[in-house]
């Protein structure tokens, strides 16, 4: 088997399609971005990424098993919609799996003839982290971007991103934006101050408003991301800690799904 493996459940035509990176990041924005795209635009699960690097836990949603690492598409797309791909997973990779899922993501939108890819990320606030506090100064929080090509500063000029000038970015965004800057593929990383000790649907709907803005015909509506961000940040905060404990425990009463 390949260092990461990616399988199809679903044949699907993704030429031109959008990628976005939902593996966790700060304030576990990424997370909250696939999450939200996959409900709100009624997506459906297409392929899974399966490694031996990945702990033997298997999603339960529905009751229907799900792979640790998921690939979804939207179905049924009307003229001028963009089809959009979103990698969605509730583990935090280890190091020894950043740059093998990174290549996966990248060799995946290559082989589909895929447009873009987007990774969303967090930064972290420095100071006061108490949420009444973060909350009242959350109109005054910017989002930044940075791209591998021309080409994708050009799209990434279109949303309301400051440049990211200096700094580093770490995580599968990282290996995405060398290889995307070494094998000439357009990567766009967008990130926003979040909470790093909690889910912040907060940061992720601001990373989605830019996003909206970068891919026309999306018409992205946040606004019940907001309203159910306290919610969602909870949700999804019980999601991974249970994630990572029987990643951690590698239980062989928690079946893989291969």
């Amino acid at each position: 088997m390949e260092e990461v493996e990616i399988v199809e459940l679903k044949k699907m035509d993704l030429r031109d399609a959008v990628i976005i990176d939902g593996f966790p990041s700060v304030g576990l924005v990424s997370s909250i971005v696939a999450n939200y795209l996959v409900a709100l635009l009624k997506m459906e699960y297409i392929a899974v990424m399966d490694s031996n690097l990945f702990p033997t836990v298997s999603l339960i949603r529905n009751s229907e098993p799900l792979g640790p690492a998921r690939i979804y598409a939207r179905p049924h797309l009307k003229d001028g919609e963009q089809q959009i791909v979103v990698f969605s997973t509730e583990l935090q990779p280890s190091a020894a799996m950043l740059r093998p899922l990174g290549r996966a993501v990248m060799n995946f939108a290559q082989q589909q003839k895929c447009s873009l890819i987007i990774s969303a990320g967090g930064l972290i606030i420095e100071g006061d982290d108490e949420p009444e506090n973060v909350n009242e100064k959350r109109s005054e929080v910017s989002v930044y971007g940075i791209a591998s090509t021309e080409r994708a500063e050009k799209r990434l000029r279109s949303a309301d991103a400051k440049p990211f000038v200096e700094g580093v970015i770490s995580g599968t965004a990282g290996v995405l934006l060398n290889e995307g800057r070494r094998r000439g593929m357009d990567v766009v990383t967008l990130l926003a101050e979040a909470r790093p000790n909690m889910a912040d649907a907060r940061a992720a709907a601001l990373i989605l408003t830019a996003i909206d803005q970068m891919i026309m015909h999306l018409s992205l509506n946040v606004e019940p991301l907001c309203k159910e961000a306290e919610r969602l940040e909870a949700q999804l905060k019980v999601l991974h800690k249970d994630a990572e404990k029987k990643s951690r425990d590698d239980s062989p009463a928690v079946a893989g799904y291969h």
